[in-house]
């Protein structure tokens, strides 16, 4: 028997998906949240896929459950809390931990996109902290260490 046939399966094709701006509250610089995707209990996976511009980053936040993210184009960084700045890029992927404050986004010179895939616990999947002051994103300083 196919499974084709006895499954339900959701397609969302390719640009039918209004981009969204990403929330000041959120983000620092412009940033674009496209192809936002929330499946349906019982399961409890989400994905976005996120342009960062040149100098444009997230907040600090953690996940309850870690997150995924999978470099698609251009040049990022991302930090941990009390460790080194890193440098990401095309075909990097990158697990944050469970609970552990981080941020991601551009570098100050390019744009970079990712896709990023984390699980909610109880319905939430984020919890945002304050911004990322620019001497922790320039300098990669961090809180913590």
């Amino acid at each position: 028997m196919n499974t084709l046939e006895t499954a339900s399966m959701t397609l969302i094709p390719a640009g039918t998906q209004q981009p969204i701006k990403g929330p000041s509250e959120w983000f620092t610089g412009e940033v674009v949240i496209s192809s936002l995707f929330n499946a349906p209990p019982p399961a409890r996976v989400g994905m976005a896929v996120v342009n960062f511009s040149a100098g444009a980053r997230t907040h600090w936040h953690s996940h309850p459950l870690g997150q995924m993210l999978l470099v698609t184009q251009g040049e990022g960084w991302t930090q941990c809390e009390g460790g080194e700045r890193t440098t990401i890029r095309p075909g990097d992927l990158i697990w944050c931990n469970c609970g552990k404050r981080h941020w991601h986004g551009a570098t100050a010179s390019s744009s970079m996109q990712h896709v990023a895939v984390q699980e909610a616990l109880e319905g939430k999947a984020v919890d945002w902290f304050e911004a990322v002051t620019d001497t922790v994103y320039l300098n990669g300083d961090s809180v913590g260490k």
